[in-house]
């Protein structure tokens, strides 16, 4: 009898269990909950996120892929609403085989009177976007949503690319206290699978069997022709379930000097391996870098563009015929490209409409850009070749794979470097690309269609020289000059966020960061001329240097130039420190001081 109450009692603990983890069951209890028990500051949370792959099969497409979630949010302070909103990209293949997105059971509860009061989702909070030619976006705002709202709702993407099985993330930027995701793949697909993050989540694994039926039809004569079924035949195959599952996971906190916090996000991915069908042998896919390159070198939207040179031949012939030296010549043709073209801000490893057009329209996205610029170097007799990578937002590329990269430069293979080359950003210079290419390592893929990685930091230092010449007056204000230099790295973050703003409009947000200063006499050196350093040069007074009490006075040698927060302020340090580029700061101050006052402490 013990033994049945205890199966009994378990039993309806799963049941329990189960239930607490479906859509439509809201509690007066959960709307009353004004802050979350794991994590008391958070704006909101997910109460739980169940999700599942499967494959389904039919007779004229084959497998396609099945990816439905069920996602639940509380919201506690209205920091949070924007966790209310839901976007979901999808791709829109130019030739039909499109991944379809439908969002479902999409509700907002409040408590209103002591009552649960349910809001349906209205077509006007759902809407399709265009991300780019391939891809799209399908986004949710759901109604009526107030501090103490809970909000859920049902995702569905039906997918053609039945190997391509999609990211679970487990961890999201607010806490989540239950997280689940299956997968039931049919024994014809190989996947390698690796996890994410600092967080391991357990898994369960189960072989069950499942069936296909084909069904052969034949139209019959007559005055009413119908389908007649002719035969059936039944295939049964293994799948292997697999169930991964996170429990109270915190939320995901960014801080400062962290690559790419994505990186560090908890969560399940699924690469392909192989794939064996009946009466067939195992096809082997992207396993090794190598493979992967050759894939995508011999796709006609990449390599095919890359032969491509009677669009710019005139064109080069005429703006090289001066230069004699390589190295002028590498830099003409790479200026010549920058200041034609113009990035239309889409990211991609493949060209879009082509280069010949981009180069028409004066217009193209990444890698129209720089495969033209990597063919017109080929075109002058040097040895370039394109470089994949992927972006710092895209991720550090950890495992061999078709989707790892996202963007491509250009590499001019000289005797002792490789130099790097992106036509994309008009401050770029060779060996300057923009920071969002700075992520470890690219793959260069040579005309032998071999490859091999290319590291894409920078190794040199970027300096900063500041020197001031200043004089501390006996009223505790501080008046002096100061010439400050930005070099490499330094000066192209300089142009790029301060190169367009109006000079007043630059000084005066420059004196509303530092309370008390004021500049006169400004000046500033080679803002447009990418090749030499920014230089700023100005006159300044400052009010806030001094902290006087009786006859001492104490102040900071910096002045406004130091930092004056600890950028790290977490308790643990959980993620790499990542600096993007090596730096050197080297401050020369001479500090006069007020007659009669001498120097009692310095520094240490």
């Amino acid at each position: 009898m013990k033994n049945i109450l205890t199966v009994i009692i378990l039993f309806l603990s799963i049941v329990a269990f189960s239930q607490k983890n479906v859509l439509g069951k809201v509690t007066i209890e959960e709307l009353q909950e004004k802050v979350c028990l794991m994590d008391t500051s958070a704006v909101a949370a997910v109460l739980f996120s169940v999700g599942k792959t499967t494959y389904n099969y039919s007779q004229n497409n084959g497998f396609e892929l099945i990816t439905e979630i069920n996602t639940k949010i509380k919201i506690y302070k209205k920091e949070g609403y924007e966790f209310a909103n839901k976007a979901v990209n999808f791709y829109k293949a130019s030739d039909g085989s499109s991944e379809k997105v439908d969002i479902s059971k999409a509700f907002t509860y409040n408590r209103v009177n002591n009552k649960i009061e349910k809001t349906k989702l209205s077509s006007i909070g759902e809407f399709e976007e265009k991300v780019n030619k391939f891809w799209s976006r399908k986004k949710i705002t759901m109604p009526d949503v107030k501090v103490g709202s809970i909000i859920e709702f049902k995702i569905v993407i039906r997918s053609p690319y039945a190997t391509d099985i999609p990211q679970w993330q487990f961890q999201e930027n607010i806490p989540v206290l239950f997280s689940e995701y299956t997968t039931y793949i049919p024994e014809y697909y190989f996947f390698n699978t690796r996890s994410k993050g600092y967080l391991t989540p357990v898994v369960q694994k189960e072989i069950r069997t499942n069936s296909i039926t084909n069904t052969s039809k034949e139209k019959t004569d007559g005055f009413a022709p119908k389908l007649v079924v002719l035969s059936e035949q039944t295939f049964t195959f293994e799948e292997n379930k697999t169930i991964y599952t996170l429990e109270n996971i915190p939320a995901l906190k960014d801080e400062a000097y962290v690559n790419n916090i994505d990186n560090y996000r908890a969560s399940i991915l699924h690469e392909i391996a192989g794939t064996r069908f009946p009466n067939g042998n195992y096809k082997a896919y992207s396993t090794d870098w190598e493979s992967v390159t050759n894939t995508i070198y011999k796709n006609q939207n990449f390599g095919d563009e890359l032969k491509k040179t009677g669009y710019f031949e005139k064109d080069l012939e005429a703006i090289i015929s001066g230069a004699n030296l390589q190295d002028e010549k590498i830099k003409t043709i790479f200026n010549y490209v920058k200041s034609r073209m113009n990035w239309n801000e889409t990211y991609g490893i493949y060209c879009d409409d082509g280069v010949k057009k981009a180069y028409q329209d004066k217009k193209g996205n990444v890698a129209e850009i720089n495969i033209m610029l990597t063919a017109m170097l080929r075109h002058a007799g040097f040895e370039a070749n394109p470089i994949l990578l992927s972006t710092r937002s895209n991720g550090i590329s950890m495992s061999p794979s078709r989707t790892s990269f996202n963007y491509v430069i250009c590499g001019v293979e000289l005797p002792n470097k490789v130099l790097l080359l992106d036509a994309t950003d008009k401050n770029a210079l060779p060996d300057i690309i923009p920071v969002r290419a700075l992520n470890w390592y690219g793959r260069i893929i040579r005309k032998n269609e071999s490859s091999a990685e290319i590291d894409l930091m920078p190794k040199s230092n970027s300096s900063e020289i500041i020197n001031v010449m200043a004089k501390l007056n006996p009223d505790g204000a501080v008046t002096g000059k100061i010439r400050h230099q930005y070099f490499d790295y330094n000066a192209f973050l300089f142009r790029s966020k301060n190169g367009q703003i109006a000079k007043d409009s630059y000084l005066e947000k420059l004196e509303k960061k530092h309370q008390g200063l004021e500049i006169s006499e400004y000046d500033i050196l080679n803002i447009k001329d990418a090749d030499k350093p920014v230089v700023e040069n100005y006159s300044f007074a400052f009010n806030n240097a001094i902290e006087k009490i009786g006859d001492k006075m104490y102040v900071s040698p910096f002045l406004f130039l130091g930092s004056t927060e600890n950028p790290f302020k977490q308790d643990t340090r959980e993620y790499p420190v990542d600096f993007v580029y090596p730096f050197q700061d080297k401050y020369v101050i001479n500090l006069n001081l007020p007659e009669g006052y001498i120097v009692e402490t310095i520094p240490t």
